[in-house]
């Protein structure tokens, strides 16, 4: 009887950290899609000064929540190495995705930054060995497709190499969230992982920031600072996230920040989507649905 109920109870345990998994990473992925508004919101500004502000504001906002909750920064040697690779490998997923942004249709850059999922779930099993069963890959390819109704890119009219910039986005963003998830597993909180990974991008900009300074107005800073607090948000709950869960079976729901997007879209632009973002939206919906009902059957 006792070995019953203590199956239960981690049987719900893992039930209750991939259910909080999935709500953190699609509130991430509304912060990111808000994120994205302010940046475009905030105008012609160089793509390593919108991103040094990014990170600035996700710096500080970890460091206060380190001081306030008296966090220990020491991190252990043996992770290290999975830090460092957090911190660079997302600081050059931040820089080619906003120069992809900058040089490729943004609904180009778009899909090319979705790739983060699937080299998350491709590094998670190379680096974690966690398995890949075939209808979590059938969910992630279906979710993919959706991606391409949605965003409708047009590779003939994009560059070759802002394009494999774009790419490189992607792959660093994917390797970034692999780490998140060692880190997370041995023990590293979130803040600090943030805290060290948002001064690392800062630092690594600087340099370039002081060199190709634009002046901004009140409003452009203001814009940038709110895209900080989104990117904050962003970065806290999807690090989250991905230490309740492992991306084979939540990286699925990142792509709810096309919805989002588009709702925003709608009523701050006025955009309105066509019959193959509807499609899209289906397609990415029931794949979202799928997985859900896949993993609480194999959790049963």
């Amino acid at each position: 009887m006792t070995t019953k109920n203590s199956n239960d109870r981690n049987t719900n345990s893992a039930e209750d950290n991939y259910i909080k998994g999935m709500l953190l990473i699609m509130v991430s992925a509304f912060c990111f899609a808000c994120m994205n508004v302010c940046v475009r919101l905030s105008g012609d500004l160089p793509s390593v000064q919108k991103s040094f502000f990014r990170n600035l504001v996700a710096a500080v906002f970890a460091g206060a929540i380190i001081y306030k909750n008296h966090i220990r920064l020491n991190v252990d040697k043996k992770q290290w190495a999975p830090l460092a690779a957090r911190c660079i490998f997302g600081t050059i997923g931040i820089l080619c995705n906003f120069y992809a942004v900058d040089h490729l249709l943004v609904a180009d850059a778009s899909i090319l930054n979705k790739l983060s999922p699937f080299f998350a779930i491709l590094f998670s099993f190379l680096l974690l060995k966690e398995k890949i069963k075939p209808v979590q890959a059938v969910c992630v390819c279906l979710a993919f497709i959706g991606c391409l109704f949605i965003v409708k890119p047009g590779f003939q009219n994009a560059a070759l190499v802002p394009a494999l910039i774009g790419v490189c986005g992607g792959l660093g963003a994917g390797i970034a969230y692999t780490m998140v998830r060692v880190l997370g597993t041995h023990g590293v909180k979130g803040p600090v992982i943030v805290f060290y990974f948002s001064m690392f991008s800062c630092l690594a900009v600087t340099p370039w920031l002081i060199l190709d300074y634009t002046p901004m107005t009140v409003r452009q800073l203001g814009t940038l600072l709110m895209a900080g607090l989104f990117a904050a948000g962003g970065q806290f709950t999807i690090t989250a996230a991905y230490t309740y869960a492992p991306a084979r079976k939540i990286s699925i729901f990142d792509y709810s920040q096309i919805i989002f997007a588009t709702v925003l879209g709608f009523l701050l632009f006025g955009e309105i989507p066509d019959g193959y973002s509807f499609i899209g939206y289906a397609l990415i919906i029931l794949a979202s649905f799928f997985m859900f009902l896949y993993n609480r059957k194999e959790q049963a």
